[in-house]
């Protein structure tokens, strides 16, 4: 055995490396004929060590030791080792003698059917659960001196390829942070392995030269690749062209490529105040090449990894999906470009998810003009820009966490705007009915469509309400001050055997959002809103007034069938007729008093004179032994 030892190397970690090499026989085959080029690379026999650490590749046994030379390298921590160098990044490329190569480029078992089955977000089968353990080690992993040991460290928790990839992955993403100036100035220097590891920042370049070098350490096969991206400043329909803006991976495991982006694996760049937030992202590890395509353009399109490859404008013109479209369970969208014309002043994008999702959008920043409709396995958007040109769509998904996601964004072309399509500004989203509004309590409404049409300016809406829930609604227009008593006033509310109806009448023509809000009598706190109905009224001639204000004592089974106008004419006799449950007396107060009296059908029935007065009260007594009368309905009376 040849042992090689650097003077400087005492107290100092050590580095062994073993190499092979069969003693040809005289009579022996060819070892000098090059490997099949197609075929998976081998590892080569040996040990490898890093830091205080020796990892067995490959055991040699029996007869592979026979005639077999042996070298040792003693070297100072961080030095580059003589055989590292042997096969270093600049001969990645080459093949020796002996058919040893670098990795191979990739070949047709590599690659994937386009366009994405829907089977599964990564490349090979994984159950994320097995990585817990070894994601919560390998994130709290710190650098105490070089490359070397710091992959040491994290491979005493790694036992296979895969997870050897996966600490590596998760480290970086957790530890590097995107250095947004050292990016603009292209600072070579910032890149280098050892210098990210004392700033613990790079960009895109340096992310993916870390990931290679620690991978190649760790005797994983990676390599780096460069190429266009749809990222921090990308806008829809944009082409590409000049020098690569990014560059990510590709690793080799069980015998096939798989790619990764550490980069944007590692958090993301707020594009108002240009700082780098760490918000770790699993979608970029090793993710199906299908979906990769949708935002990275290699410049070798072998490494695509896709069967057939795309074209440079098929890339720019595909819609672009955002990683948060996949994390949050949507499979599909249309329409599958970015950019989207309108027709007569409308576009329509539907979403396919694979569980009932909650969505919101923006139109050129607003939560306007637009209906979005909720459905059990995606979402409905109309939207009807306001003027011609173009406007940009974002749509948001809430998925099973509490904070809305981007998910797609779209560039509308809007030629010619639809005029008459002018939705209330109060029109918040859902629109109609849907699984949320059931999970909230709201069952079997009367209307299942967004929108309702009148011809008279008059409505009625009911729907199922679940034990314990309150109902609140209120009715909102752009035309006229309205008042948060004025919006409730036009809506009427009744109950009758475990469903409310709504009672609705409009002050005028136009159209309106009827929002519709619930909470939980049990509970503190404020009304949820849960949907609106959009109602449109063309009819010009409609004047309805409010209905009569009622008080905290109005029950919530009580029923008025008339008079329904919270105002009163003046001078006249009134008709009263309601039904109300577990009152003992009833009676209507004006300049006088009037008693209601209860009919064999269980209403309570009477008149009141108008004369001389300007408010007229329904009142009732809870109990007869008590003498104390409670308001419960309050109308005006017009001036004479």
């Amino acid at each position: 055995m040849e042992l090689k030892k650097d003077s400087n190397a005492v107290s100092i970690d050590m580095l062994l490396i073993v190499h092979s090499e069969k003693r040809r026989a005289a009579q022996g085959a060819h070892s000098d004929r090059p490997a099949d080029p197609g075929a998976p690379p081998q590892r080569r026999g040996g040990f490898q060590g890093v830091g205080n650490g020796i990892r067995r590749w490959q055991k040699l046994e029996g007869n592979d030791l026979h005639g077999t030379q042996l070298t040792v390298e003693v070297h100072p921590r961080d030095a580059m080792p003589q055989l590292f160098k042997k096969f270093s990044l600049a001969k990645r490329l080459q093949v020796d003698r002996n058919g040893n190569t670098r990795p191979r480029q990739p070949g047709g078992k590599d690659t994937h059917a386009y366009p994405w089955d829907r089977s599964s977000l990564k490349s090979m089968p994984l159950d994320l659960r097995q990585f817990e353990k070894l994601d919560t080690y390998a994130s709290q992993v710190t650098v105490k001196s070089g490359l070397e040991e710091l992959v040491s460290d994290l491979l005493q928790e790694a036992h296979s390829d895969l997870e050897i990839v996966r600490a590596i992955w998760i480290w970086i993403c957790h530890h590097i942070e995107y250095d947004i100036e050292a990016a603009q100035e292209k600072d070579r220097q910032a890149f280098k392995p050892t210098a990210i590891l004392q700033t613990q920042k790079t960009n895109c370049d340096g992310y993916a030269g870390l990931f290679e070098r620690m991978c190649r350490i760790a005797g994983v096969q990676c390599m780096t690749v460069p190429g266009y991206s749809k990222g921090f400043g990308y806008q829809p329909g944009q082409s590409f062209s000049g020098e690569f803006d990014h560059a990510w991976n590709a690793v080799f495991l069980e015998g096939r490529w798989h790619l990764v982006d550490s980069t944007w694996g590692s958090g993301l760049v707020d594009s108002s105040t240009s700082k780098f937030t760490f918000l770790y992202n699993e979608f970029y590890f090793l993710t199906h090449p299908a979906l990769f395509i949708e935002d990275h353009f290699p410049d070798n399109k072998n490494w695509q990894l896709l069967k057939p490859p795309q074209s440079l404008r098929q890339f720019e013109n595909n819609m672009y999906h955002k990683s948060e479209f996949y994390n949050k369970g949507m499979l599909s969208a249309q329409p599958q470009t970015s950019i989207i014309k309108t027709v007569n002043g409308k576009a329509t994008v539907t979403i396919e998810s694979c569980a009932p999702t909650q969505f919101m959008f923006m139109l050129n920043g607003k939560q306007e003009h637009g209906l979005l409709s909720l459905r059990k396995n995606g979402m409905k958007l109309d939207v009807y820009p306001p003027t011609a040109g173009d406007h940009k769509l974002q749509i948001f998904a809430k998925g099973n966490s509490e904070i809305y996601s981007s998910v797609l964004e779209y560039t509308l072309k809007c030629h010619c705007a639809d005029v008459d399509v002018r939705l209330p500004a109060e029109l918040h989203q859902p629109v109609g009915p849907s699984w949320f509004s059931e999970q909230m309590g709201i069952t079997k409404p009367s209307h299942t469509e967004p929108v309702i049409y009148t011809s008279d300016g008059r409505c009625s809406v009911s729907f199922g309400v679940e034990e314990g829930i309150s109902v609140l609604a209120s009715l909102h227009g752009d035309d006229g001050p309205v008042t948060e008593e004025t919006q409730r006033r036009y809506i009427f509310q009744l109950h009758r055997e475990k469903r409310t109806e709504l009672k609705v009448q409009l002050p005028h023509a136009g159209k309106f959002a009827l929002k519709i809000f619930v909470k939980k009598r049990q509970e503190p706190g404020n009304y949820l809103f849960v949907f609106n109905y959009l109602i449109c009224c063309t009819n010009t001639k409609v004047n309805w007034p409010v209905f009569p204000e009622s008080f905290g004592n109005w029950g919530v089974d009580n029923e008025l069938l008339e008079p329904l106008s919270g105002v009163l004419p003046a001078n006249r006799n009134v008709p009263f007729k309601l039904k109300l449950h577990g009152i003992a007396k009833a009676l209507v107060k004006g300049q006088d008093t009037w008693p209601l009296t209860l009919s064999p059908e269980g209403y309570w029935e009477g008149s009141c004179s108008t004369a001389g007065c300007r408010e007229v009260y329904v009142m009732v007594l809870e109990n007869a032994n008590h003498s104390f009368y409670s308001y419960i309905l309050k109308y005006q009376v017009n001036a004479q």
